[in-house]
């Protein structure tokens, strides 16, 4: 070959290189759905003193605004999910990000409570079925070896309202009324609708038939449509242990982080004050996490979701342990953030690719982590009504995530042999 022919194959091949690597726009919509997503979630936490002066309802009434949404979520994500199987991807997408905006704009404008309820539970449908279909469309716009990276991009926008949805919230209702900060999601909404409709291709989401096997974790070209045929998917032993390990994964995490604001002021000697900034210490680690475990994902997923579990059962061991630290207190909150997310695309590329694809399975994902964080949260907090002071929710947290780490474990042993796939 000439030496002009050399340089034209390197060209190109860097061109294709770059061709690659570049974050397709349609992914940055979904990243952007999902910030807008994440911050109804947690903006609200910072309102609610407000809501509940302006509808004159008790702190109780308002902290329904919270426990709605949740539950809300855990349901929406299986029935949205089960009734839009047959219909094509990108338009559900388009449709749910749509009943987002219209739940927040009811929250903006709303008369009363009831309606205010309404809003929330509105917005809160589409939360599940969102990050389930969207993580399988994510990874389809991108190459194979890239999947659980196109889905830490996907969640990015989740973690970083993680970070800002309370202090953003906070910010948007002491200066403009706590219906501004409604607006400016909903408003985030539109953007991210737009941008869907635009940069998502019609047929995002495919890829190869063939089972998955312990080494090359494919995914699918023509996942399950029917119903019934995505229920299928959930014969595979593998669907259900990755379930069981994320339910349990975020049950310790959030177990521990329900109640770690008592652990700061009570037990590590923080001001109330000094909590929203250790909560942002938190939810860096979230970042980070999410964005390095997506990347270890795609080289060794099973490693790497074994590492982050282990990872994240001794970091609340040790936290439980030196919550009397302030020093201690700061390292151990970022990492708990770390090793808490950097599990997150693995798990959900994991439970997808055994699931053939089925978008059925990427929700019930989403309602495990839901119920998972409902069970550690009532199992920390019935370790501090027994007494037991308010580090215990970390040590139960532990033990829930060792229990996580241990099917993680066996499902790993099992997916080397074809027969338990």
């Amino acid at each position: 070959m000439s030496e002009f022919g050399t340089r034209e194959t390197d060209t190109l091949s860097r061109e294709r290189t770059t061709e690659r690597r570049r974050t397709p726009r349609g992914l940055i919509a979904l990243a952007l759905g999902g910030f807008g997503i994440g911050l109804t979630e947690f903006l609200i936490a910072g309102l609610l003193p407000q809501v509940a002066s302006s509808f004159a309802v008790s702190e109780a009434a308002a902290g329904r605004l919270i426990s709605g949404y949740a539950l809300s979520v855990a349901v929406g994500a299986i029935a949205l999910t089960a009734a839009t199987a047959r219909l094509p991807r990108k338009p559900v997408l388009v449709g749910l990000v749509a009943l987002f905006v219209i739940g927040n704009l009811l929250s903006a404008v709303a008369p009363s409570y009831p309606v205010m309820l309404l809003g929330r539970i509105v917005a809160a449908l589409c939360h599940g079925s969102f990050f389930g279909i969207g993580s399988l469309v994510a990874r389809g716009l991108v190459a194979p070896e890239r999947k659980s990276r196109a889905v830490a991009v996907m969640f990015a926008g989740l973690t970083v309202a993680n970070v800002l949805g309370v202090p953003f919230g906070a910010w948007v209702g002491e200066r403009w009324g706590w219906r501004a900060a409604f607006w400016a999601v909903t408003a985030i909404g539109v953007l991210a609708l737009a941008g869907i409709a635009a940069f998502v291709p019609a047929r995002a989401g495919a890829g190869p038939t063939q089972p998955p096997t312990a080494t090359t974790n494919p995914s699918h070209p023509t996942p399950p449509s029917g119903l019934r045929d995505q229920l299928r998917a959930f014969r595979s032993w593998q669907v259900w242990l990755t379930l069981t390990a994320t339910a349990l994964s975020y049950g310790g995490m959030f177990g521990a982080f329900s109640y770690i604001a008592y652990t700061f002021t009570e037990v590590g000697g923080f001001s109330p004050a000094d909590v929203s900034w250790l909560l942002m210490v938190y939810g860096v680690g979230l970042v980070v996490g999410n964005l390095i475990g997506g990347r270890a994902a795609d080289r060794a997923r099973d490693r790497t979701l074994v590492l982050a579990l282990l990872g994240l059962t001794l970091t609340l061991t040790l936290f439980g342990l030196l919550a009397d630290s302030a020093v201690a207190s700061v390292i151990l909150t970022f990492l708990m953030g770390l090793f808490g997310f950097a599990g997150v695309p693995g798990m959900i590329t994991r439970v997808t690719d055994f699931a053939h694809g089925a978008a059925l399975a990427a929700s019930a994902n989403v309602s495990a982590s839901n119920l998972g964080n409902a069970l550690g949260a009532w199992l920390g907090g019935l370790a501090i009504t027994a007494g037991l002071g308010y580090t215990a929710p970390l040590h139960v947290g532990a033990a829930i995530v060792l229990a996580s780490l241990a099917v993680m474990a066996v499902a790993a042993h099992l997916a080397k042999s074809p027969a338990h796939r």
